[in-house]
């Protein structure tokens, strides 16, 4: 039994438009689905990703509106990686942020084992920290259509993603023996999926208490076979992990727990996917809720923010 890769990787916003702005319009990521919070159904869940919404391309949102601005701090995850294609890649992007106001920094980022590679640090408009890196040659290019980013420079999935941990020797077993894990060195590992490869790594973290908010990480989530699913939830709990009872999010199924260092780790589905409820040509251009949800609808439209899905506004521009 092995994990197939990364599934997922959920934030904080306080602000749904700057969110779709920034990732669908600047990024050039698309946005998959738009639906709501299962356990706080007033407040948006936004996925973006490739173009059919691939697990190892989602990266999602949970919009708090006036959220204050988090700190990342103990147990965790402070910066991403995503993957283009290479130096020219890098170069475009630094030029296409600086241009819309985003400074962009020529940097190292360090990739596991692979040890320092040439990257692309910036913030997104509440100050998260991401990093686009040379994408492993062993991950296929998840790619989103924009009509401004080429293809050959567009965002190609997730590569990896740093956290703050405690002693950098904790939780080597919970990583290693129960999720497949490959150490690399002090606080850096690999994950060789069956069809994603991904890097994690930890660092110290900086004095002072972190803060959940607008800005920072809500939880990473794995991808699983279907018919492994329960299976990884005994060996999480037979390894001593406190890990939740499977919840049903309509496009995927999902267990949660925290790994000793403290990162909330989810474990999902690969399917049904993201077109059980809309066209894949239209993906994300209407208000999806859960089944559980769907009673609230009339009052939910009232409250949450109007959103446009740059597609279609760019498919109504085409059409006059």
């Amino acid at each position: 039994m092995k994990l197939v890769g990364p599934h997922h990787i959920t934030m904080i916003t306080a602000d749904a438009r700057r969110n779709v702005e920034f990732y669908a319009e600047l990024l050039g990521l698309r946005l998959v689905k738009q639906t709501v919070n299962f356990d706080q159904p007033d407040a948006y869940h936004l996925y973006f990703g490739d173009e059919r919404g691939s697990p190892g391309s989602l990266l999602t949102w949970f919009e708090f509106v006036g959220a204050a601005p988090g700190r990342p701090g103990r147990g965790m995850i402070h910066t991403l990686q995503l993957g283009v294609a290479g130096e020219a890649a890098l170069d475009f992007w630094a030029a296409r942020l600086r241009r819309h106001g985003y400074p962009a920094q020529r940097t190292v980022a360090r990739l596991g084992g692979t040890g320092a590679v040439p990257a692309l640090a910036f913030r997104d408009y509440e100050g998260l920290q991401l990093q686009l890196v040379p994408s492993a040659s062993a991950n296929q290019p998840l790619l989103a259509w924009h009509p401004e980013i080429p293809a050959e420079h567009a965002i190609a999935g997730l590569e990896g993603a740093r956290a703050y941990g405690a002693d950098a020797r904790v939780g080597d077993s919970m990583l290693t023996d129960v999720l497949g894990f490959t150490a690399e060195g002090t606080g850096e590992y690999e994950l060789e999926g069956e069809r994603r490869r991904f890097h994690w790594g930890y660092d110290s973290a900086p004095l002072g208490s972190g803060r959940q908010g607008a800005g920072t990480v809500h939880h990473i989530a794995w991808a699983a076979h279907d018919e492994d699913h329960l299976a990884w939830q005994r060996r999480v709990r037979e390894a001593g992990g406190h890990v939740t009872d499977v919840r049903d999010r309509d496009y995927f199924r999902s267990i949660y727990f925290r790994e000793p260092r403290g990162v909330l780790f989810e474990i999902a589905t690969l399917s049904p996917g993201f077109a059980i409820d809309e066209d894949p040509a239209h993906l994300g251009e209407e208000l999806q809720l859960p089944k559980m949800h769907e009673h609230l609808r009339e009052r939910l439209e009232r409250m949450l923010t109007p959103l446009i899905n740059p597609r279609a506004r760019r498919a109504g521009a085409l059409a006059k």
